[in-house]
């Protein structure tokens, strides 16, 4: 190589890392949203649907102003939730809100001059906030460490009604992982004085709005079991009811009957009670007297908004995409590239390909995602395919396969979904190209969730069932075992370095990151909140984990959203569990972050041949 080619070079490679020092890192993560939610406006029966909003975004949860001339809604459309404002005719958008937190399920005053909102602006947790729409001023009303949120205002404009989980441990659901949403309604005024509990805590009382009389609220209730249940997969069988309440007593009496999970209740004019009642077929808006409401395809659980004169009602259609090609995302950290993905995706060491699984009803595929290449698919089973990890040297990928049931909703060979095995899972390993699979592991357990070691030479796993629980390391070469730790733990992932293996361990009902050396000593517990941990992947340095997590709380009643779990947000923090730093906020489930190696400077650079 000449002297000139030789300084070329030189300063391709320093330009290239000056590049990539300033870049951001990309991580990529399963998030369960809807690809397009728009609003529609239609008469009270659903006849002459018009849209309100412009397809491309995703809007939700909107509200007509007392007036009839304004909806205030939130809308993603420019990156985190905001409250927006447009005219019935689709005409005057402004943005009422601007801020990176999440703004939510606005709820006008009875003047039309205030809004009372949810906010994670104040430590992340939602809490309300009440605006001035023509000032924008925003002033925090409620404080807290549970949630709060569905505001509503009193017609006589003195009480705030909503619900909150503020008094609730968030038990998991019998069974699994998940956790129940327990929430009780509550009144405050809108200066945040005179707060009052109204139901009894224990079970779920939420979406509380007000009678003309100022005494009474409607609000949908169930049994707090029912909120897990209702919201997966509600069966024809399956009913909840409205109830009005009395402000002053507590009293709970219902005003309906029949089947269906009904959500969503508000008092209309000439005594009219209209509701969302969701089953298996779909949602629908319902009204007590029998009159037909809106319905069809991609109506949505998300609470509609009538007119003063409830001539016309406003409500939101989704549709939901399943791809595994990343999709770029908002990102309030500059540092940080988020693009979303399908299930519990990984990169190589290059960080050029990316592994990732898709779940459809024939099955499961696993898919290699090229940088700027569609998704290849090079593997299908009609039953699970999890958790894809490279081996060092990008020539093999180690994946879980089997029922998997306890991700699911379902049982399988006689098994529950919450016992161990239910229905069985084994590690197997496989070229890239997807040829050569096999299954490494055998006995009575569920194995899965596998990592390759640094050099290549082993893997670790988690196993339980019969044969006890816990993570063991196996070394390729003999096949043979080594018990690492004995307890609840799962989603063990091995440190680019070699020296850790971070993992999910269950602690008294919560779910913490440890990390322990592959010799079983330095065990380490770095996260200690109620709630669920999950989903690890290592920076490509080792000095930084990924982590999904709960600590943040619902930011919704847990019926308003398709994600089983609508509470999963990305963290970010050092091997040794400080400088915890959350990455994103919003109300949809997200989780299994992948983090991209930069890829070598070979990759992306060529020697002038002249």
């Amino acid at each position: 190589m000449s002297r000139a080619q030789s300084l070329f070079l030189f300063a391709l490679i320093v330009a290239t890392s000056a590049t990539r020092c300033s870049a951001a890192e990309r991580v990529v993560f399963l998030r369960i949203a809807p690809a397009e939610s728009t609003l529609f406006i239609s008469n009270a029966d659903g006849t002459a649907e018009r849209p309100l909003t412009q397809p491309g975004s995703i809007n939700y949860n909107p509200a007509w102003s007392p007036k009839g001339d304004w909806i205030a809604f939130t809308s993603e459309r420019a990156g985190s939730a905001d409250i927006y404002r447009v005219h019935p005719d689709g005409t005057g958008v402004e943005r009422l809100t601007d801020d990176p937190a999440y703004d939510d399920q606005a709820a006008f005053s009875p003047d039309g001059n205030h809004i009372a909102f949810v906010s994670t602006r104040t430590a992340g947790r939602a809490t309300l906030w009440t605006l001035d729409v023509h000032t924008r001023k925003a002033t925090p009303l409620t404080t807290g460490d549970g949630g709060d949120f569905r505001p509503a205002w009193s017609p006589d404009g003195q009480w705030i009604a909503f619900s909150s989980d503020r008094d609730s441990d968030l038990p998991p659901a019998k069974g699994r992982w998940e956790r129940l949403h327990l929430v009780d309604i509550y009144i405050v005024h809108p200066d945040g004085s005179g707060l009052k509990r109204i139901t009894q805590h224990g079970n779920f009382c939420g979406t509380p709005k007000w009678m003309p009389d100022n005494k009474t609220l409607l609000a949908d209730c169930m049994s707090a079991q029912e909120t897990w249940e209702y919201r997966v997969r509600p069966s024809s069988d399956e009913q909840s009811q409205i109830f009005k309440i009395d402000v002053a007593t507590g009293a709970a009496t219902p005003v309906t009957t029949g089947p269906g999970v009904k959500l969503a209740p508000v008092a209309l004019p000439a005594d009219e009670i209209a509701f969302v009642r969701t089953a298996v077929t779909g949602s629908a808006v319902v009204y007590a007297s029998g009159k037909p409401g809106p319905a069809g395809t991609g109506f949505s659980r998300n609470p509609p908004s009538w007119s003063p004169d409830a001539k016309q009602v406003v409500y939101c259609r989704q549709t939901t995409k399943r791809s595994a090609d990343p999709e770029k995302l908002w990102s309030r950290n500059p540092q940080f590239s988020l693009y979303g993905t399908a299930i519990l995706p990984a990169y190589d060491s290059t960080g050029l390909h990316l592994a990732t699984t898709k779940i459809d009803a024939d099955g499961t595929t696993l898919y290699i995602v090229d940088e700027g290449k569609p998704a290849k698919a090079i593997m299908q089973r009609k039953d699970l395919i999890l958790a894809p990890q490279w081996s060092p040297d990008g020539k093999q990928i180690v994946v879980g396969v089997g029922g998997f049931t306890a991700f699911l909703d379902f049982a399988a060979g006689g098994k529950k979904p919450m016992e161990p095995v239910n229905g069985g899972a084994e590690v197997g390993i496989l070229n890239a190209d997807g040829s050569g699979f096999h299954v490494i592991t055998s006995g009575p357990n569920n194995n899965a969730f596998a990592s390759f070691s640094p050099d290549g030479k082993s893997i670790v796993y988690r196993t339980a069932g019969p044969d006890e629980e816990g993570l063991r390391i196996m070394n390729l070469a003999d096949k043979s075992i080594t018990k690492l730790t004995g307890e609840y733990d799962n989603f063990p992932i091995w440190s680019p370095r070699g020296t850790l293996i971070a993992f999910v361990r269950r602690i008294d009902g919560s779910f913490e990151v440890m990390t322990v050396q592959p010799d079983g000593k330095n065990l380490t517990q770095l996260t200690h909140t109620h709630g669920n941990e999950a989903h690890l992947a290592w920076s490509p340095d080792g000095e930084q984990l990924l982590f999904t997590s709960s600590r943040m709380g619902f930011k919704d009643e847990a019926l308003y959203t398709n994600a089983p779990q609508p509470y999963g947000d990305i963290f970010l923090m050092r091997y040794d569990g400080t400088q915890v730093e959350q990455l994103t906020d919003n109300q949809w489930e997200e989780g299994g972050p992948a983090w991209q190696p930069h890829p070598p400077v070979s990759a992306a650079l060529t020697a002038p041949t002249r």
